[in-house]
This record gives structure tokens, sequence and C-alpha cells, in this order.
């Protein structure tokens, strides 16, 4: 097996190093994919090096209907918490409702993660009757 070494002073890469250049509809070269094992081990190389095929990636299948209808809902949402983050007329009352219930056991941690659960809720709500 081989061993990957970087430069000096780079001492493990994670990510894609190649990505495949689209020319005229069509792909040239593959990906090349750095990985580093953070779980603890006795093997000193934690680095690995990947080539992929440039169409490794590409969908075979069309969206079925509940990935579209997920689709949706996810814009949707992100657009109302977006709106909802920034109206002046809704801010206060909703920090005094998130701080009421973060303590909670079932609560939200974070306010972004509160008004992704009310406006998704909302979403619903509308799209249910």
């Amino acid at each position: 097996m081989g061993q990957v070494v970087y430069a000096p002073g780079i001492q493990y890469v994670k990510g894609s190093l190649a990505k495949p250049k689209k020319v005229d509809g069509h792909n040239h070269g593959d990906y090349l994919i750095g990985t580093h094992r953070e779980a603890e081990t006795t093997n000193p190389n934690c680095t690995r090096l990947y080539i992929r095929k440039a169409n490794t990636y590409e969908r075979k299948t069309a969206p079925t209907v509940e990935e579209l209808k997920a689709r949706a809902r996810f814009t949707a949402v992100s657009a109302m918490v977006r709106a909802r983050s920034k109206d002046l007329m809704q801010i206060n009352s909703d920090q005094v409702a998130f701080l009421a219930q973060k303590d909670n056991a079932n609560g939200f941690k974070t306010m972004k993660k509160y008004l992704w659960a009310i406006c998704g809720d909302e979403y619903d709500a509308q799209q249910n009757g």
C-alpha cells in the first residue's frame, strides 16, 4: 500500500484536491480526494488519497415526488426564517418565547433552530389545511 506524503508543513488534507472540469458538456479529469482518519489508532498512517471517476456523483434517477416536496418545503421555510429573523415587530416576542423554552428538556438550544421549528410548523399548517 502506498503512503501519502504532502509537502513540508502540510500535515494532512481533508476534502477534494482536484475536481473534473466540465468543458463543452463533458468532464475532463477525475476527482482527487484526500482523507484524514481522526479516530484513535495505533497505525501511524492515517491519511488516504482516493481517485474517483468524473461521473461518480452524478444522479442516476429522477427526484421522487417526496423529494421535490421536501425541497419545496426547505426553500419556503428558509425564506420564512430569513424574513422572521429580520422582522422588527417579532424579534422581541420571539426572543422571549425562545428563552422561555430553551431550558426545557425538549427545548431548542439555538435561536435559529427555534425559528426553523416555528416556521416549519407554520408551513405545515398552511399546507395541510
